[in-house]
């Protein structure tokens, strides 16, 4: 067996990294690290998964795709985390094991009818919720949130796990922290009308240990572990 890379070995340094960083904000609870490979080559992934990694994010179903194939023989979980178009439900219900950015009704019955004719059985989703109301991001408003998810309860092939955010990006960590306080409340309380859900996925590169001490079950992490983008895509 060659020896590994400079590259391989570089990357499988910084994965233990943040994973001791996550087990360490956790505090005894269990946090699932949710690795964003988009813009990464199938050997970035491919890399991670011989160390442990088998959970992966990625924002565009293309891309995706001819990732998902390039890997067919690993066993990994692909999340969608980017905006999802109409159009691309089919494909995405097919494809991933779980749709993290449902942010309305219309999406429902067009993912519900791909995971049917996928023969892969219930589709994992969390609801997006705009938490900060900002006009330039996707998510349902918090109020909208119970209709939205009675909506999905109404789909046998959708299975809801929880809700998603992506917080304003704000300098001052003392309201972001006010942001992942307020995404907490909001997942308690659905979690009142629907017990089983369990997943509260925010927080991401540079604010995931406060997003973990906020109550966060699931963390996005890309440049953190690959490294700074150097093309936006």
């Amino acid at each position: 067996m060659p020896a590994p890379t400079q590259f391989e070995t570089a990357l499988a340094e910084r994965l233990q990294a943040l994973q001791q960083r996550v087990r360490a904000a956790a505090a005894g609870r269990e946090v699932q690290l949710l690795a964003v490979s988009k813009t990464q080559p199938a050997e970035a992934v491919s890399v991670l998964a011989a160390v442990g990694q088998t959970a992966f994010g990625e924002n565009y179903v293309q891309e995706a795709q001819d990732k998902i194939q390039a890997l067919a023989g690993t066993p990994l979980c692909w999340h969608l985390i980017g905006h999802l178009q109409s159009n691309k439900c089919t494909v995405a219900a097919q494809l991933f094991d779980c749709i993290q950015g449902v942010d309305r009704a219309k999406l429902l019955p067009l993912l519900d009818a791909g995971r049917q004719a996928s023969g892969r059985g219930p589709l994992d989703i969390l609801l997006q919720v705009n938490i900060d109301d900002e006009a330039s991001k996707s998510g349902c408003a918090p109020s909208a949130l119970p209709a939205l998810a009675e909506a999905a309860a109404n789909f046998s092939q959708l299975r809801l796990r929880g809700i998603m955010s992506i917080p304003s990006p704000d300098p001052d960590m003392a309201r972001r922290q006010r942001s992942f306080a307020a995404l907490r409340s909001v997942f308690e309380r659905l979690r009142a009308e629907h017990p089983q859900i369990d997943t509260l996925s925010m927080g991401m590169s540079e604010d995931f240990e406060l997003a973990i001490r906020e109550g966060a079950t699931l963390v996005r992490v890309g440049s953190a572990l690959f490294g700074p983008r150097a093309v936006a895509n």
